[in-house]
């Protein structure tokens, strides 16, 4: 086991890959009662096409990834749920565009949850019944989702940006996908993705690490796990365009949903050339777009935007996209007002005061969030498959500068690369 200090912000954590693959991470922090772990695989929503060195391709349809991390609660002797509650653990788990994470947190027990967070992710239990039970449940969720005004505005952006790139199909796939979906497509999904060596362990909280490294040395060492070929992760190629200016959709909706962003051409940037990019892009937005903003104060007192607005960035290996807006009583003037704002500030330069307050109040959020152990286990999670080590966030920030934040501006908020998803309640 391998220590690692982080002097500059009083950390150390403790990692060791062990003969199966797996990569552990513990992190001790001295005087917290609530330990939380996350079991994590490299595997999301845009991996459905695939192949793993010396077998031959493979194409899953849209959702599997969300609809296994359902299946893998479900065990011979019952849900999970109610193993982890029996040991004072709240549990769950998420599917993101690239990840799942599996996770707990408790106060007690902690050596007793972390074996059974373990156990079940490692043992799959899936049969043609209740496959085909969890595509009724799982299609109620779609269905759900459908009407949800927000979800709608957010994936109709991302599908009028994206022609080829399975980052615009809603997470979940659809109704007609899922029903493609077999118990041995689950387990051929499972055996690629949730090998160990695609998978990490982090465990943050009041925790010792000799014992929990030895305690997850022990379990895996009781499993059989062959050598994995490496996961080849198959795209087509995107076109740098838009694929589409504008999309409405129509809902009951008391005010029309309006959101709005730039798709940059494909980028292949890993580790710490996408951090900086993504960390300078944040504090763009916050300059440019946050409640603190000159055209945030701006739109609001023009009546164009509520207490709903907000900005985002997104960035991974082969895609990035800028997400604005809110609920609007006028779409159209408000995509103008931001547009004709944006340029104003292209024109003249971002000022080095506004610079500076931002790029502070991100490195005191950044400080704040060492203070919780879900925001530390989520996020390192995150960056560790972007081959990030989140400790390498606050020397970033520290060392950006104004001509960074600049050069990002004028490279970001290219009009020709905006679209736009409305929802509404009629056709204007």
């Amino acid at each position: 086991m391998k220590a690692i200090p982080y002097p500059h912000v009083k950390e150390t954590i403790y990692t060791e890959k062990l003969a199966n693959g797996l990569s552990v991470y513990i992190l001790p922090k001295e005087g917290f009662s609530k330990t939380y772990a996350t079991f994590s695989t490299h595997y999301g929503s845009i991996d459905n096409h695939f192949r793993v060195e010396g077998a031959p391709e493979i194409k899953v349809p849209d959702g599997i990834a969300h609809f296994l991390e359902h299946k893998m609660f479900e065990e011979p002797t019952g849900d999970i749920f109610s193993v982890f509650a029996s040991k004072g653990a709240s549990a769950n788990a998420f599917t993101s565009f690239d990840r799942t994470a599996y996770l707990f947190s408790a106060t007690d027990h902690i050596q007793e949850n972390l074996q059974t967070l373990l156990n079940f992710v490692q043992n799959p239990y899936f049969t043609e019944e209740n496959v085909e039970k969890e595509k009724g449940i799982i299609g109620q969720e779609i269905n759900m989702y459908k009407d949800n005004p927000d979800w709608r505005s957010y994936f109709g952006l991302i599908e009028t940006m994206y022609h080829k790139h399975p980052v615009h199909i809603d997470i979940a796939g659809t109704i007609e996908s899922i029903a493609d979906i077999t118990k041995d497509l689950l387990y051929d999904c499972y055996h690629t993705f949730y090998h160990p060596s695609n998978m990490s362990l982090f465990v943050v909280g009041g925790v010792d690490p000799e014992e929990i490294m030895a305690l997850v040395k022990r379990n895996q060492a009781a499993k059989d796990y062959k050598p994995q070929g490496t996961i080849h992760r198959l795209f087509e190629a995107e076109p740098p365009q838009v694929k589409n200016k504008e999309k409405v959709t129509i809902l009951p909706v008391s005010l029309p949903k309006c959101l709005f962003g730039c798709k940059e051409p494909e980028q292949t940037a890993l580790g710490i050339d996408l951090l900086k990019r993504e960390l300078c892009m944040k504090v763009l937005m916050d300059i440019l777009l946050s409640p603190s903003s000159a055209i945030y104060q701006k739109l609001y007192e023009e009546q164009l935007i509520s207490d709903s607005f907000g900005s985002e960035y997104n960035i991974d290996e082969h895609y990035a996209f800028s997400v604005i807006g809110g609920d609007t009583p006028n779409p159209e003037q408000l995509i103008a007002r931001v547009r004709e704002e944006i340029d104003q500030v292209k024109e003249q330069g971002i000022k080095q005061a506004d610079f500076e307050r931002s790029r502070k109040k991100k490195i005191g959020g950044f400080l704040r969030q060492l203070n919780s152990p879900e925001s530390i286990a989520n996020e390192f999670t995150k960056y560790r498959f972007k081959e990030i080590d989140l400790f390498e966030i606050l020397p970033v920030y520290e060392q950006m500068t104004i001509e960074d934040v600049n050069k990002l501006l004028k490279q970001h908020f290219d009009w020709n690369q905006l679209a736009v998803s409305i929802v509404r309640s009629e056709v204007k």
